[in-house]
């Protein structure tokens, strides 16, 4: 035998499996709490559906409304909303701890316009050689970085000594 399909979405019409319920009709207006079967009456009347709007209330609050246009205006929302979110991205900037002026400078622009795009900026000191043996010298490019861009971001994770490399990351504001 096989089992009926299930359902996804508010439970609609007759498939209201509660005594009472309370109506709000076509117009938004609350019409009070009545039994199930003159809730659904007063829907087939106006030609709509009955849709159960919030099944965890005592008693449960069921709307008369077109359902198909429901549905479609939910997920037109959906839709919506997805369109609108933003997915935060991790952009890595690179630098060396004897980095020139100038060559910090296009770094530097590059990391502003990240955070105009609302990423994430993992910023990298790779250390090579001798320069591993003054790794303060890093640290005060890195606190120079946090300091720099103090007013559009935060830093998330403080500048710490991975291996060969000092990391910091900065998220927007």
């Amino acid at each position: 035998m096989q089992t009926p399909p299930v359902k996804d979405g508010p439970r609609t019409n007759e498939d209201i499996r509660v005594p009472r319920v309370l109506l709000i009709d076509q117009n938004g207006e609350k019409q009070g709490v009545m039994p199930i079967s003159s809730a659904l009456e007063a829907a087939e009347e106006a030609g709509l559906d009955l849709v159960e709007i919030v099944p965890s209330a005592d008693p449960p609050v069921c709307k008369i409304l077109d359902y198909g246009k429901f549905r479609f205006q939910e997920q037109k929302k959906k839709n919506e909303a997805r369109k609108r979110q933003k997915v935060v991205e991790l952009k890595e900037i690179k630098l060396r701890p004897n980095i020139d002026i100038h060559d910090y400078d296009v770094k530097a622009r590059s990391m502003t316009r990240f955070f105009e795009e609302g990423d994430k900026v993992k910023v990298t000191l790779r250390f090579r050689g001798r320069e591993l043996a003054h790794p303060e010298l890093g640290m005060k490019l890195l606190l120079k970085v946090r300091a720099d861009f103090e007013e559009i971001a935060k830093c998330e994770y403080e500048p710490r000594m991975e291996g060969r490399q000092m990391i910091m990351i900065l998220a927007p504001r």
